[in-house]
């Protein structure tokens, strides 16, 4: 929210499941490291979690000590007051070997039904990518686990709208991004003068 406040028109964020199949914005399966909470995510069902402070106070202090864990439900509902918003909604790798594909793609899709048209699903696992463009005709980015020649015959296979990859797994002096059926997506990148040289590279988002 506060990226969007300061002018950006792209968010992302990670998605992980409840044990009772409430699908909620966390990045890491177990709570140690947002929450100082033992226990993880997976095994515990959406009331337990929704009341959980997810700060991150050993590492930001006070500036957000009271935020709690979102469900997927109250960011669509953000989003839906964000008509220029899109969403990169990154469903994480714990859930799907928890829950399996099919039952996080449903869970995940029927709660951003209002907004799907503006949100992009994204995984390292094509499997979900192909069911959620088959369930749903939902645009999708896939996240590159490797950047090599096979990787990028797969992409081309797969032909996703978007191709995210950490700015570190690229080739040492690669002067232009594979063209392809998608934009890329690069992440890790901290630095303002990185972020332009990655842009001529041809990169269309940094994250």
């Amino acid at each position: 929210m506060a990226a969007v406040d300061a002018g950006a028109d792209h968010v992302e964020f990670d998605i992980q499941l409840s044990a009772d199949g409430v699908p909620v914005l966390l990045h890491d399966a177990t709570l140690e490291r947002t929450a100082g909470h033992a226990g993880c995510a997976l095994d515990m069902q959406w009331d337990e979690l929704k009341r959980i402070k997810v700060g991150e106070t050993g590492r930001l202090g006070d500036a957000c000590a009271q935020a709690r864990l979102p469900s997927l439900a109250l960011i669509r509902d953000w989003l839906e007051t964000e008509p220029d918003v899109t969403a990169f909604a990154e469903i994480k790798t714990e859930s799907l070997s928890r829950f399996g594909v099919g039952r996080v793609v449903d869970a995940c899709l029927h709660a951003l039904d209002p907004v799907l048209e503006r949100c992009v699903i994204t995984s390292f696992n094509d499997e979900v990518l192909l069911a959620a463009r088959k369930k749903r005709q939902a645009r999708i980015a896939w996240v590159l686990s490797r950047f090599d020649q096979e990787s990028c015959d797969q992409a081309l296979s797969l032909a996703p709208e978007f191709l995210f990859c950490n700015y570190r797994k690229l080739p040492a002096g690669m002067s232009k991004l594979p063209s392809g059926p998608w934009q890329w997506v690069l992440y890790e990148v901290t630095n303002a003068q990185l972020a332009l040289e990655l842009a001529e590279k041809g990169a269309s988002h940094i994250e």
